[in-house]
């Protein structure tokens, strides 16, 4: 046998297929259900305002929700998911918790913000339909990637699509009832957010029962 056969004999022997790389080892609790929990509590309150349940029209209590809950908390959530190799979750936790800021402040009156528009009360609309409208694109994005992970977060991000379109076109052409509507879907995916943390939170072993989260079987390519 040449050399170069001896070679390419041995090349071949130390060949392995390639398989997706494991997640790294971390010592760090699975912050889903922070984040989940913390997105649904403050979508929940804010769906709520958009119904005008209770005669509320004003949204302005929930800014500290905004802030601390939907806003920090989730946000942390996102930054636990990066050492634990989970890109998606880092992803929505740490960008939907921004959202939360960046609504927040909004609705500050410090920030100047509103008040900047003056009794142009049109062109405010006009601008806070495209602010919803980019958050659109984004979880429809995130829908995307989301489509071979299990059927709950695929519902959860298709309802919250809904909600920010609906919230958009209610916006832009200042028509309560559309408004009313996301406001409505808003709740719905509040509730799937709900049962999505609990299902995070009952920890195999650790908990009487389980939730399932309608996992889809992925096959392996070897």
């Amino acid at each position: 046998m040449s050399d170069i056969e001896k070679a390419n004999s041995t090349d071949q022997m130390h060949e392995k297929p390639m398989r997706p790389s494991a997640r790294p080892a971390t010592r760090i609790a699975n912050p889903g259900a922070l984040g989940l929990f913390s997105f649904a509590s403050t979508t929940f309150i804010l769906s709520l305002y958009n119904v005008n349940a209770r005669g509320i029209a004003v949204p302005n209590v929930v800014v500290g929700m905004a802030c601390f809950c939907g806003g920090l908390a989730q946000l942390l959530a996102g930054m636990w998911e990066f050492p634990r190799g989970n890109v998606f979750g880092a992803t929505a936790f740490t960008s939907y918790g921004a959202f939360w800021m960046s609504y927040a402040t909004i609705l500050i009156p410090g920030s100047g913000i509103v008040a900047a528009y003056g009794d142009n009360k049109d062109e405010l609309n006009q601008a806070l339909g495209i602010y919803l409208m980019t958050w659109f694109v984004f979880t429809f994005l995130m829908l995307i990637g989301a489509l071979r992970r299990n059927f709950s977060f695929i519902a959860l991000l298709f309802f919250l699509c809904i909600t920010f379109i609906l919230l958009a076109a209610g916006t832009w052409t200042s028509k309560v009832p559309v408004a009313k509507a996301g406001g409505a879907f808003g709740i719905v995916t509040a509730l799937i957010a709900y049962y999505c943390a609990l299902s995070e939170l009952l920890v195999k072993g650790e908990s009487w029962f389980g939730l399932p989260m309608g996992t889809i079987k992925q096959e392996r390519a070897d």
